[in-house]
């Protein structure tokens, strides 16, 4: 297997990375949406209606950063109806093409992904405070309930474990 990633083009690394990227924010996108679904289920039937004035001050953190990217690019307004596109747009691309870094380090690491999968999970969460937090979309981590710390890590743990054991199973594929 070893040999096989020396010979692996950067190209075909790359391939392989993106593809891993998507199956591991297919792994952590499910693991929210079910956490999500138990919340809702939780929630009192009240809090479900209730509107906020400005509906982009509760959108997740990836619609309200793609929401400054394109005000910047175009100059005008996205209008609210566009935070489930944005989100889910962010979100997936960021994953997937995060997958292609792994990939990239995978020509050069030793395959484990029982250890690098969680490790890069961690980075991945790490790195998104990192860029986050100084434009304003996120607090640092201490500013958090240790049970939404938890969650958080949780999800970026399932993502890297899933980036990099399906990059294991691409890759065996190839041979």
């Amino acid at each position: 297997m070893e040999s096989m990633r020396k010979n692996t083009t950067l190209t075909g690394a790359l391939k392989l990375g993106l593809a891993a990227g998507f199956i591991g924010t297919v792994c952590m996108t499910g693991l929210q949406e079910v956490m999500a679904r138990r919340r809702r289920a939780r929630m009192p039937a009240p809090m479900r209606g209730m509107e906020d004035a400005d509906p982009w001050a509760h959108a997740p953190a990836p619609a309200q950063l793609a929401k400054r990217v394109m005000e910047d690019l175009t100059g005008r307004e996205v209008p609210p109806d566009r935070i489930p596109i944005y989100t889910n747009g962010t979100h997936w691309g960021y994953g997937i093409s995060l997958g292609a870094a792994y990939g990239l380090a995978q020509r050069w690491l030793r395959p484990r992904p029982a250890i690098q999968g969680p490790i890069f999970g961690l980075g991945v969460w790490a790195w998104s405070y990192a860029t986050l937090v100084p434009l304003g979309l996120y607090r640092w981590p201490w500013h958090y309930r240790a049970g939404a710390i938890g969650k958080d890590v949780s999800y970026h743990l399932l993502y890297g474990t899933g980036t990099a054991l399906g990059y294991e199973l691409l890759a065996r594929r190839r041979r």
